[in-house]
């Protein structure tokens, strides 16, 4: 099995992104599963390696991505100079650096350097006081791959949901929820569940936006007006989408365990109930996008960070789910290349050895 280039962007300096990324790449196995690239310092990589207290930890330090060393932690440096960190702080210069590493990365993802990109977890404020002028990860790389649109995906074994606003205040939400951008939401989740995670015929239940899915009009008109028409339309294309459903009773009841996966209105409404049901083992995964990245279900930690207490649990997640995702797309490529041909051998022996190798990550971690 051919292993893939997962680049890695490291996030705030001052948080815990170095933390579960070397508690992570310290575990042999994963350089068996993929080829892991660094983006970021030397210098950094081992201050955050002292405080955490890990030993060995072996990599390769390079100017470049075109040389990786394929069995080898690779660690590229976007920058020499000595950084001031300031653990659990906001800071300019956390956001700096974090731009710099995601800019680098970015870069080499586009020229084929790497094959899919994890990225650990930025501080808003720090990325603001550095003028990046997106309120995160996935607003940028919209822009840098030049894509319309593209849905924040939280994803896990057991719930899947994706969001038809981002990050955007609760204040305007109401108005950003038409049904062209349902639409557009239901499309690329539905063909994502297809492409990227190998579900032929993905069923989707849809939240409402007010309580009680609107109460048939009583505590708003969205539902009845906006969503329900929107999925109504979305039958005919032949997407398998259902509700609105009240979105307290639907996770009160489990309901969620009868679809693939969920399309929440608004942030909170997705990620409250995704959290507190998989936490530690989500990952954030943007899909749509011509390119594959994932990441932790988590923030930068500022509260923990330097205590040794961030659980790489999501990280290691989100490096095993970009890699299948990665491979699930190429399947799915070939498959419509050639309809004759539905899985060939190689990729069933791939999904064999990689489920092993992953096995024997989770035993050893």
């Amino acid at each position: 099995m051919e292993k893939l280039k997962v680049g890695i962007s490291i996030g705030d300096i001052n948080g815990i992104g170095l933390e579960v990324i070397l508690k992570t790449l310290t575990n042999r196995g994963i350089s068996k599963l993929c080829v892991p690239v660094i983006y970021g310092s030397s210098k950094i990589v081992s201050y955050h390696k002292n405080i955490v207290g890990i030993e060995e930890f072996q990599f390769q330090s390079l100017r470049t991505a075109e040389k990786v060393h394929t069995d080898k932690v690779n660690i590229i440096n976007c920058w020499q100079e000595n950084v001031n960190i300031t653990l659990g702080k906001v800071t300019e210069a956390g956001g700096q650096y974090a731009l710099t590493s995601l800019k680098r990365s970015v870069e080499d993802l586009q020229r084929g350097l790497i094959d899919c990109l994890v990225t650990a977890p930025i501080n808003k404020k720090s990325m603001e006081l550095a003028k990046f002028p997106y309120p995160g990860h996935t607003e940028y790389l919209l822009d840098e791959f030049n894509s319309k649109d593209c849905l924040m995906f939280m994803v896990s074994d057991d719930l899947k949901i994706g969001l038809v606003t981002n990050h955007e205040p609760i204040g305007k939400v109401a108005s950003l929820i038409t049904r062209e951008r349902i639409l557009r939401k239901l499309r690329m989740m539905n063909n994502s569940l297809k492409m990227d995670f190998g579900i032929e015929k993905p069923t989707i239940a849809i939240l409402g936006l007010n309580p009680h899915a609107g109460d048939e009009g009583v505590i708003g008109s969205e539902e009845e007006t906006i969503i329900r028409p929107a999925i109504l339309e979305a039958k005919k294309k032949g997407v398998l989408a259902f509700g609105p459903f009240a979105a307290d009773s639907f996770f009160g009841t489990s309901n969620y365990k009868k679809y693939d996966a969920v399309l929440a209105m608004y942030h909170d409404q997705g990620l409250i109930p995704f959290k507190a049901l998989t936490f530690g083992n989500g990952v954030n995964f943007t899909a749509g996008l011509p390119i594959v990245r994932t990441s932790p279900d988590h923030g930068t930690g500022f509260d923990i960070v330097g205590q040794n207490l961030a659980d790489p649990a999501s990280f290691r997640k989100a490096i095993f789910q970009a890699i299948d995702i990665h491979r699930n797309r190429s399947a799915y490529n070939a498959m419509h290349e050639n309809p004759v041909v539905k899985r060939t051998d190689k990729f069933k022996e791939d999904d064999l050895n990689a489920g092993a190798l992953k096995e024997e990550v989770l035993e050893t971690k």
